[in-house]
């Protein structure tokens, strides 16, 4: 018999891929000891979860936390709080201003961000057109994937079909991953200039600019290049239907493709994008015309066509979003206080099941990015990250709630079902009822590359 448990999480319903079924869970020395039938609690602590659902913390594997960086508009302590108090225990960050490029550069940051994380991270490096050669050892450093522009966004520079090929070549060869985000470099720049040149500032100057043709062209070419190439790629933030078939299409020919799904994408409308502007200004910009499109994303992330879901967690505060005209603005949202609530509430409203959540937001991307074992999932042995649920308890999201330096959200006045109540970091309590713990616990997860 083993040492007494650490922990013991009782009477709950946990929540898994394959099902739902009421289960104890004990935790010994910060990793799962067992989930199975009930028994006699006899943990140094023991938590009662009846009427509560038990599921794996999430895990956001595309988050910008700005940090070193433009730390205005969030940082790790404060977009981590965001994160726990929400139920996300594991995140995988990149900071466009600040970029990862080489291995020195992810040990510089890895340093930067000791004693700052409430949870445990993953990096991600910046494809870089003038640093591809470094690719390789930059994967065995130990970053999470490689992020890949088509077109020039954020200060980052686009890559080209054959810098896109090379880049692709490269991860390939080093057995990475990448994430690509997918919109054409010439449509949009032309776009831009006329846009500009009519002295456009409304908030319909967002899908004309980066417009749905740009989007289809851009990953058309991934997936073409992808299939070529052999490499694991993620097509980021999907915006629509028509790029998810693409993406499928893909996969149906040999393509090693996954297509991440965000909240914008599946509950925002293009009209609130032209109505709202800066404030709806993200890119791709929302696709979504009526209750069809809503619900041909939902069916979509259902099926697995949408494999899995992250935030793209990108905040700025209301006053630099309107501090200057829309092409000022930053692009991005704040997600992380509000993603899994929003799911819960999918689920409340039919739209997914309980084990899809878990799939989707937390085992699927710990598969993907490889965290998995360790994260995404309640077994033996993984990490003792464990979010507690009250699926009936109902609440308003308002703004003055938002935990990250945003403080707002796009979904204010949405009523949503379902409440985080507990996370717990590998067994430790760092949040409760959306208040997160002056605990700065989160430790830094090596890639796979530098665990091969």
């Amino acid at each position: 018999m083993g040492a007494r448990p650490d922990l013991a999480v009782v009477g709950g319903v946990v929540v898994a891929p394959e099902g739902i079924h009421r289960a104890d869970v004990l935790v010994r020395d910060g990793r799962i000891a067992s989930v199975g039938p009930e028994g006699p609690a006899t943990a140094a602590r023991v938590i009662e979860a009846d009427g509560l659902l038990v599921l794996p913390g999430m895990v956001d594997t595309h988050v910008h936390l700005m940090d070193p960086g433009p730390t205005e508009r969030e940082d790790f302590p404060t977009g981590t709080a965001a994160a726990v108090a929400a139920g996300v225990t594991t995140v995988v960050e990149h900071t466009h201003a600040h970029p990862v490029r080489t291995p020195e550069e992810l040990a510089e940051k890895v340093r930067y961000l000791r004693g700052r994380s409430r949870v445990d991270f993953g990096l991600a490096a910046h494809a870089w057109p003038d640093r591809l050669d470094r690719i390789g050892e930059t994967w065995r450093a130990g970053v999470t994937f490689f992020k890949v522009f088509t077109c020039t966004t954020h200060g980052v520079p686009g890559l080209a079909r054959d810098g896109l090929r090379r880049a692709f070549m490269a991860v390939a060869a080093a057995g990475g991953v990448c994430l690509v985000h997918g919109e054409d470099e010439d449509l949009t720049a032309r776009a831009e200039a006329s846009l500009r040149a009519a002295g456009r500032t409304d908030g319909g100057v967002l899908p004309a600019w980066r417009s749905r043709e740009a989007e289809t062209a851009a990953v058309s070419m991934v997936v073409d290049l992808a299939t070529r190439t052999g490499v694991r790629a993620t097509v980021a933030h999907v915006s629509s239907p028509e790029v998810a078939r693409l993406i499928a299409e893909g996969r149906e020919r040999g393509a090693l493709l996954a297509a991440e799904a965000c909240p914008q994408y599946l509950l925002l409308r293009e009209d609130e994008v032209e109505r709202e502007g800066a404030l709806r200004k993200f890119t791709p910009p929302a696709r979504n015309r009526d209750d069809a499109d809503e619900a041909a994303m939902w069916a979509l992330l259902r099926e697995g066509v949408l494999t899995h879901v992250a935030t793209d967690h990108a905040p700025s505060t209301r006053e630099q979003k309107l501090g200057g005209d829309i092409w000022d603005a930053p692009f991005g949202l704040p997600g992380l206080d509000t993603t899994l609530p929003l799911l819960l509430d999918a689920v409340a409203e039919g739209l997914l099941s309980w084990s899809d959540l878990a799939l989707r937001y937390a085992e699927t991307p710990a598969r993907w990015y490889g965290l998995f074992p360790r994260k995404g999932v309640l077994a033996a042995g993984a990490d003792a990250d464990l979010v507690l649920v009250d699926p009936g308890a109902e609440r308003v999201l308002r703004d003055e709630d938002v935990v990250s330096k945003a403080g707002w959200t796009p979904y204010a006045g949405r009523r949503v079902r379902g409440r985080v109540v507990r996370t717990f970091l590998r067994g430790r309590e760092v949040a409760s009822d959306g208040s997160a713990r002056e605990t700065f616990a989160g430790d830094y997860l090596p890639g796979p590359g530098a665990r091969a």
